[in-house]
């Protein structure tokens, strides 16, 4: 595994954890709020930082091109599923994640048996960055909900929240589409 590969690992390993500690009630909700926020923070930041170290000691690789999104999948589906489970991200948009990662993963392994990686998209990358935002003000609308710091701005961080998830349902099927036009090329 390249340096590269061992970061984008640590978002695989982080995920569960994240999801345990939001689940679980016997950890006080102040300090698995505050985990919570250096997990999340780790995820989205270890995501950044991947692409930079590959590049800079060129360790781009077909199975960092595979790698990478995977380990962003885990990493986001983990926390929405956690978001989705207490109300703060709406069902629907859940599904439509679950099924545009579902079949890029799909289409990755046919390219994948002809021998190609398809590695990220310009319009995934976008939708990444939704994904991000939409994960970091749910997370901040927890926080408000559970400590009630700043419990003026709930009202202000729900409207977001929601308006942020319906982008993020947009972005995924456009961003599908793209990679459905993607694959038709590279897979003749």
């Amino acid at each position: 595994m390249t340096a590269a590969d061992k970061v984008t690992l640590s978002r695989i390993v982080i995920a569960p954890l994240f999801f345990f500690v939001f689940m679980v009630q016997f950890i006080p909700r102040q300090i698995a709020i505050v985990l919570l926020w250096i997990m999340f923070g780790w995820m989205e930041l270890s995501d950044l930082i991947d692409g930079r170290v590959a590049r800079a000691n060129q360790q781009v690789t077909s199975f960092g091109k595979l790698f990478d999104p995977f380990a962003d999948v885990i990493s986001r589906v983990t926390y929405f599923l956690a978001f989705t489970s207490i109300g703060i991200m709406p069902w629907w948009v859940l599904v439509v994640v679950l099924y545009r990662e579902f079949g890029i993963l799909f289409l990755r392994m046919l390219l994948g048996l002809k021998g190609i990686a398809m590695g990220a998209r310009a319009g995934g990358k976008l939708k990444a960055g939704v994904y991000m935002t939409a994960g970091l003000v749910s997370l901040m609308l927890y926080t408000v909900r559970i400590t009630g710091f700043l419990g003026g701005v709930a009202s202000l961080l729900e409207t977001l929240t929601i308006v942020v998830y319906i982008a993020a349902a947009v972005l995924s099927l456009a961003s599908f589409a793209d990679y459905l036009v993607q694959f038709r090329k590279l897979y003749k």
